[in-house]
């Protein structure tokens, strides 16, 4: 009975390392989506360079632009929510993960619309009123970090960083749609969370690397790192610093700012 007890064990353990191996290689997946993302976001944003506005895209390149570029900053965040998540399936797990990301990355994906309007409105006042786009550029840094200071913020943020109690409500839905509608609730709740700080990308230019690494890397430790309301406090008391550096030299926002040689047709 005991050599009996000891191949169960052993047994249950391999099983759990199995269990684990998969629940590992499905977040990989999802890091390996966010990390050919950043690869095509760089490529493409070397094309285009720091411009302000839409840089030229109609809404259709723009919101696929916009996609892309959400899938390399926001996928790494949701792998340990998607890891989590999974441990709740039975079967088909890299499949319902797949359909948990595409929900995910659809309500981000309309948000492009938004940014769009956002980044049209930002050429026109770039091209024709500058001293408007820079109080703009200002306003986007105060209402950022005005935003990082109050109870919605850290509302959507407890979310984001503990699901347990939206995952037993998760469980519950059935239909073919259920990861994809999963999906969507929790990229609800991120762009609760969010959408002041991806604001800034408007103002610092949507295809601008150093601003999205920067907001990539705030968004992973306000999320996944859980280091305290401090942080997005910080972050806040940030905004409101950069607001201050725009105002001095209004060039640091270009997303808002056209160069002498943009405004002059290169000449």
């Amino acid at each position: 009975m005991l050599l009996a007890g000891s191949v169960t064990e052993s047994r249950t353990a391999v099983a759990t390392r199995r269990s684990g191996v998969l629940l590992r290689g499905e977040t990989s997946v999802l890091l390996l989506i966010a990390a050919l993302a950043w690869l095509a976001t760089i490529n493409v944003a070397r094309g285009m360079g720091v411009m302000p506005g839409t840089m030229g895209l109609g809404i259709i390149g723009f919101v696929g632009a916009w996609t892309l570029m959400m899938a390399a900053m926001m996928l790494t965040s949701i792998a340990p929510f998607a890891s989590l998540y999974s441990r709740t399936m039975r079967d088909h797990r890299a499949r319902r993960v797949s359909s948990l990301s595409i929900g995910y990355l659809a309500v981000w994906a309309s948000a492009g619309v938004a940014g769009f309007a956002s980044a049209a409105f930002a050429d026109r006042l770039s091209a024709n009123a500058p001293g408007w786009a820079q109080a703009t550029a200002v306003g986007t840094c105060v209402l950022c970090g005005v935003y990082q200071l109050t109870p919605q913020k850290e509302r959507c943020l407890q979310h984001c960083r503990s699901p347990l109690g939206h995952l037993l409500h998760y469980t519950s839905l059935r239909g073919p749609l259920t990861d994809v509608r999963v999906g969507v609730s929790h990229g609800a709740w991120c762009l609760g969370c969010c959408w002041a700080l991806m604001l800034l990308l408007i103002t610092f230019s949507v295809m601008n690397v150093l601003a999205m690494v920067v907001l990539a890397s705030v968004i992973v430790v306000e999320k996944v790192f859980t280091p305290g309301r401090w942080f997005s406090t910080a972050i806040g008391v940030a905004a409101f610093g950069l607001a201050i550096a725009i105002w001095i030299d209004p060039s640091l926002a270009p997303g808002l700012h056209a160069s002498p040689e943009m405004m002059t047709g290169g000449m």
